[in-house]
């Protein structure tokens, strides 16, 4: 089993934290092995953002980033600079709030998440990558849902009064994720 996926997004969307989060899960609570590797311009908040998550039950080499099973995408400059890594047959995510751009390709399955007006609902953008997250987890499967829950409420350890927001923010992604995942 090989899992490369690629998160992309404006500085400030929480893009890293996104790979963090599902790179420390998988580190942490399975026997999978995991990289994750961040490239970000010199603004961060901003600029743009993009992290490699590689998951495999085998040792993993360096992520090349030329091909990617799956592509979580925070905005349109990001969907037209990296659709084409996306494999046939691959998994394309987005934040339809501000990802409006054409999608043109027929070869690839593509998730659907208004997480950016779901956040602004919630009373907190910042939850938007945590509800990409569970969309992404919701979707693929690609590790327990409450394994993934764990490591976020681990990261979130001192900040307890956030905990809250962002298992809810969770619950919502997860949601999505599995509705399309019921329809195939």
């Amino acid at each position: 089993m090989l899992r490369n996926l690629m998160i992309a997004g404006f500085g400030g969307q929480g893009v890293m934290m996104m790979g963090k989060l599902l790179a420390g899960a998988v580190c942490t609570s399975t026997d999978l092995n995991v990289t994750f590797f961040p490239s970000y311009g010199a603004e961060q908040r901003g600029g743009a953002a993009n992290c490699y998550v590689v998951i495999s039950d085998e040792p993993i080499g360096a992520p090349l980033g030329d091909e990617m099973d799956e592509l979580v995408v925070m905005n349109d400059t990001s969907l037209h600079r990296f659709l084409d890594k996306l494999v046939p047959g691959g998994v394309l995510f987005t934040n339809s709030t501000i990802v409006k751009g054409p999608i043109d390709r027929d070869d690839i399955t593509v998730i659907e998440a208004p997480a950016t007006q779901m956040a602004l609902e919630m009373g907190s953008p910042k939850v938007l990558n945590i509800i990409m997250l569970g969309v992404y987890i919701g979707y693929t499967q690609a590790i327990g849902e409450d394994l993934m829950l764990e490591g976020i409420v681990q990261k979130l350890g001192k900040k307890q009064k956030l905990i809250p927001l962002n298992k809810e923010a969770f619950a919502k992604g997860l949601e999505i994720g599995r509705s399309y995942r019921e329809k195939e």
